[in-house]
C-alpha cells in the first residue's frame, strides 16, 4: 500500500491548461459550447413528441361575459390547492377575464364563500 500512494504521488503533476485565461472565469467560460441534443427542451432523441395547444380562454369560448363572485365552483377551478389563484400563463384564460376573475375571486373570499388558504 505504502508502494501506491507514493506512486500515485509522483505521477500527479498538473499540466498547464490549453485554455487562455481570462477575466471571465467560470462555468461558462472557455471553450464554445457543443450543440444541444435533437428534439429541443424535454425532447427526446426522435424530435418533439408532444404538441402543445394553444391555450384559449375558456370565458371566451363560451361567451360569459359576466363572472359572479358567487359562483364558487366556477372559481374553484381557478384557484389552486393551497389557496392561490393560478396565472393564466396556466389556465390560458385572455387578460381581461383574468383579471375579473381575480376579482370575483377576492370577493368571494371576503364574504368567506372561498377559502383565503389551505386547511392544513
Amino acid at each position: 500500500m505504502a508502494d501506491e500512494t507514493s506512486s500515485t504521488q509522483s505521477t500527479e503533476h498538473h499540466a498547464p491548461s490549453s485554455r487562455p485565461h481570462s477575466a471571465h472565469s467560470g462555468p461558462g467560460a472557455g471553450a464554445p459550447r457543443s450543440p444541444r441534443p435533437a428534439g429541443g427542451p424535454g425532447g427526446g432523441p426522435g424530435g418533439r413528441k408532444f404538441f402543445r395547444r394553444k391555450k384559449v380562454c375558456k370565458f371566451c369560448t363560451e361567451k360569459i361575459d359576466a363572472i359572479s363572485y358567487r359562483d364558487v365552483r366556477l372559481l374553484q377551478g381557478f384557484v389552486a390547492e393551497r389557496g392561490k389563484i393560478v396565472p393564466r400563463r396556466l389556465t390560458g384564460v385572455c387578460t381581461r377575464h383574468q383579471r375579473r376573475l381575480s376579482l370575483a375571486i377576492k370577493q368571494s373570499r371576503n364574504i368567506a364563500l372561498l377559502a383565503f388558504a389551505a386547511r392544513f
